[in-house]
C-alpha cells in the first residue's frame, strides 16, 4: 500500500497543505501514522476518504454534516441518496440550460424582426417571442386550410382535362374562391404591422395590405402614425385574441 506525506497528498488531490491540516484539526482526516519527527503519513484509504470529503463538500454539505455521514454506519446508503439527489438536480439544471439555449437560438433567428421593435426589457423580448408563436399558429392554420383548397382546384382541373367535363371544375373554383376569401380575411384579421420608422403598431386597410409589396416577414405599407411608406414587420394582432377571450 502506498504512503503519502501531507505535501504529497495535497498535490495528489489538488488542494493546499493548509486544507489537509484543517481537516485533521476537525477530525475529518487523520493520518494513518505519525513518524518520530511528527510527520503525518497517509495511505490509500486516507486518499479515498479525502476524495469523498471533497466530493461531499462540492455537493454543498458543511463539514459537520460530512463528519456525521462518514462516521455513520449507513454512510454508503446516505452517500448514494445524496448522489441521486445531485444527479436529479444536475439533470434539471441541464434541462433548464437547454430551454435557455432554445430561447437564445429563437431570439437570434428573429433578430431581424426584433431589431425593428423598441425593446426596453426582458419582458418585451418575451412578449415578442410569444407574439411570434401566435403568428406562427396563424400561418399553420392557413396552410392546413390551404391544402384542401389546392387539392380541389388541381383535382377538378385534372378531371376536366381528362374527362372533358368542366362542371366540377366550375363548382370547384367557386368553392376555391370562397375558401380563399375566407382565408385572406382570417389572415388580415389576425395580423398587424409595426412601422420600422416609428415603431407604431397598426392594422392597414385591406386593399392596401392585399396589393402591398411583401415578403414572408414584412409588407410595404404607409404608416398611419408617421406617414412613411416602408417595409413594416408582420406581427400577431394580440387585441384580436383578447376579444376572442
Amino acid at each position: 500500500m502506498s504512503e503519502y506525506t501531507t505535501g504529497e497528498l495535497a498535490k495528489l488531490t489538488n488542494i493546499s497543505v493548509r486544507t489537509i491540516q484543517y481537516y485533521d484539526k476537525k477530525d475529518l482526516l487523520k493520518p494513518n501514522r505519525l513518524l518520530d519527527s511528527d510527520r503525518r503519513i497517509y495511505n490509500d484509504a486516507d486518499v479515498s476518504r479525502l476524495k469523498l470529503i471533497l466530493l461531499l463538500k462540492n455537493l454543498g454539505l458543511p463539514l459537520s454534516a460530512i463528519a456525521e455521514i462518514l462516521d455513520s454506519e449507513n454512510s454508503m446508503t446516505v452517500l448514494n441518496l445524496l448522489l441521486e439527489q445531485q444527479e436529479r438536480a444536475l439533470k434539471t439544471q441541464i434541462e433548464v440550460s437547454k430551454n435557455k439555449l432554445k430561447l437564445v437560438e429563437e431570439i437570434k433567428r428573429n433578430l431581424p424582426q426584433i431589431d425593428q421593435v423598441s425593446i426596453k426589457s426582458i419582458a418585451d423580448i418575451d412578449k415578442i417571442m410569444n407574439n411570434k408563436k401566435s403568428l406562427r399558429k396563424v400561418h399553420i392554420h392557413m396552410l392546413l386550410w390551404g391544402i384542401p383548397i389546392d387539392l380541389i382546384e388541381i383535382g377538378t382541373l385534372t378531371w376536366g382535362i381528362i374527362k372533358s367535363d368542366w362542371t366540377p371544375f366550375i363548382i370547384g373554383m367557386i368553392i376555391v374562391a370562397i375558401g380563399a376569401t375566407l382565408l385572406t380575411k382570417y389572415y388580415f384579421q389576425n395580423t398587424n404591422y409595426i412601422c420600422s420608422n416609428c415603431n407604431a403598431e397598426f392594422k392597414p386597410k385591406f386593399w392596401a395590405a392585399f396589393f402591398g409589396v411583401h415578403n414572408s416577414k414584412a409588407r410595404k405599407l404607409v404608416c398611419p402614425n408617421c406617414g412613411k411608406k416602408d417595409y413594416c414587420v408582420e406581427v400577431y394582432d394580440e387585441k384580436r385574441s383578447i376579444k376572442s377571450a
